[in-house]
């Protein structure tokens, strides 16, 4: 099912397998009341929560201060479904490469820090390899860990969206690598699985316009694990990535 998810799909015929050989029984018919007020339940107002995040995103003026708001930021349902604390980033505040991930998982629900399980451990050795470890800043779409270490939904990386568009906006990378499906279908917007996008080239732009930013799609790490003969794909991705800002460093 993993393998699955990591490669695009994202719906199944049922919960339950369906023994399609037998006379299905028909539902007793229900009752419905002739008269009286209907109940409604109210959903979440995601709308108000992202209006909420872009104000504080709004008002930090440091990844220091970013972090913080982040922490204090109630409108995000993950906060409040199991998650120890919020995990932010980690890596240098000048990078030339920023790594976008899902969400946290359960290593790094108790550090508090990204990619710090086994696929950050493989994250981190290919970026060593590739000789960029001084130069990635490394975050989530999502700043707390969905339970079970699910996929975290649209409204919940919308919501954490304006956080993420700041970091960017104050670390000002040379480029965007967007680590697995999850992360790649939210930033760019798209709903082509990861084995489709990975190895191509896109743009990203913040709400207002003000800068265009190379975007690569990639393997998530933890599909490496899963999936070793993927790691050619991924380590071509990332010497792409390497190339491509090594060469508008060298740009005058």
């Amino acid at each position: 099912m993993a393998f699955w998810a990591d490669a695009g799909v994202e719906a199944i015929y049922a919960d339950q397998p369906v023994n399609r050989l037998l006379r299905p029984e028909l539902p007793k018919a229900a009752e419905t009341p002739r008269s009286g007020p209907v109940a409604v339940v109210a959903g979440p107002d995601i709308a108000g929560a992202v209006a909420e995040a872009a104000a504080l995103a709004a008002g930090a003026d440091s990844l220091e201060a970013l972090a913080a708001a982040i922490a204090d930021f109630n409108g995000c349902s993950l906060k409040f479904e199991g998650a120890r604390q919020s995990v932010f980033a980690r890596g240098s505040e000048s990078a030339d490469i920023m790594v976008i991930g899902e969400g946290p998982g359960a290593d790094e629900d108790v550090r508090g820090l990204p990619f710090v399980g086994k696929a950050g451990q493989l994250l981190d050795k290919m970026l060593a390899a590739a000789g960029l470890t001084e130069r990635s800043f490394i975050t989530n779409t999502v700043y707390w860990r969905p339970p079970g270490n699910r996929t975290p939904t649209v409204a919940e990386q919308a919501v954490c969206r304006p956080f993420l568009e700041k970091a960017i906006l104050l670390v000002k990378p040379k480029a965007l690598l967007l680590a697995g499906g999850a992360a790649a279908k939210s930033v760019l917007a798209r709903d082509e699985g990861i084995l489709s996008l990975r190895g191509r080239w896109f743009e990203w732009s913040p709400a207002d316009g003000s800068v265009v930013l190379p975007v690569l799609p990639t393997l998530h790490p933890a599909f490496l694990l899963r999936t070793p003969a993927a790691k050619k794909k991924a380590w071509s991705d990332l010497l792409t990535l390497a190339e491509r800002v090594d060469r508008a460093d060298r740009a005058p």
